[in-house]
């Protein structure tokens, strides 16, 4: 079995073809900017180039990797109901923030007033966990505890973002317009599902794709992760130093100390104990008897 971050992510056309990705919308649903990643229609639905997906996934992921590698903060969003589950598993797998409820306006715009909204969840949640909500009324804990849950489904992803996300990855352009406009303003790169019905060119990175397939948007998010896992860990770390290693540095310098002062060797003084660092000759020397003057 593969591990996480440990193995350069891999994906192939029959992978993509087994879970759906070729899949478009209707003809009548059609964005012609899209026309590009087009291999063509059946039935009255557009079908997309597959070996395109493949090469933009590539591409994406590649940049996904290099931005993680770099310490860069990668937001998940997708609040389609397809799109919930993979994105808050694949965000969680990789260790970044996501959105799978609802993207509440002003997110990136207005960031200080969305962590004043996490800091009242916070707060809630230290008034249940230090007891003292039962020092409410009924009602009054009601209330809080309401607010609480309705806080943790718009907050949960990203209650420990503290600083703008660098790059966004969203799953359908349509439905998160409101998500790449904000990015557009603060400067945020974006990479995105992006199906025959919407503009490419709103993402910096299009990946175009089936964007209402539960099996092809969790493929493609998954080998998005397993890039940014890998980026993450590519990160050269300081090694920490063991217990071992901590006494040997403490305990060497004394060891040598002690073992040069045992080597040194000791002179006698004029009471008979020989001075330290002296050699014997000169100690010889110096304890003679001083020869009497004549007369």
């Amino acid at each position: 079995m593969k591990e996480w971050g440990k193995e350069k992510m891999e994906v192939t056309i029959k992978e993509l073809l087994e879970n759906g990705v070729y899949f478009g919308h209707p003809t009548r649903q059609f964005d012609p900017r899209i026309k590009p990643f087009l291999y063509g229609k059946r039935q009255g639905i557009y079908i997309i180039d597959i070996e395109k997906s493949l090469e933009k996934i590539k591409e994406a992921g590649e940049f996904l990797r290099k931005s993680a590698a770099d310490g860069k903060t990668i937001l998940f969003v997708g609040t389609k109901k397809q799109a919930q589950v993979p994105i808050k598993e694949s965000a969680e797998k990789c260790g970044m923030p996501y959105v799978d409820y609802r993207w509440i306006g002003g997110t990136l715009t207005n960031f200080s007033e969305i962590r004043k909204r996490i800091a009242r969840l916070d707060e809630i949640e230290g008034l249940e966990k230090s007891g003292k909500l039962s020092l409410y009324t009924k009602k009054e804990a009601s209330l809080l505890l309401k607010e609480k849950e309705n806080l943790l489904k718009k907050f949960a992803g990203i209650r420990n973002l503290n600083k703008y996300p660098e790059v966004i990855v969203v799953v359908d352009v349509r439905k998160e317009i409101n998500i790449i406009r904000e990015a557009k303003k603060v400067g945020i790169k974006i990479v995105g599902i992006v199906d025959t019905n919407s503009n490419p060119e709103l993402l910096d990175y299009p990946i175009p794709a089936n964007d209402d397939g539960l099996k092809s948007i969790s493929l493609i998010l998954e080998k998005l992760a397993e890039c940014i896992a890998e980026g993450k860990a590519s990160v050269q770390y300081p090694l920490p130093i063991q217990e071992q290693d901590k006494e040997s540095l403490i305990q060497t310098p004394l060891e040598e100390q002690k073992q040069a002062q045992s080597e040194e060797p000791e002179t006698k003084t004029s009471g008979g104990r020989r001075a330290r660092g002296a050699k014997p000759d000169e100690v010889s020397e110096k304890t003679e008897e001083p020869e009497k003057n004549e007369g």
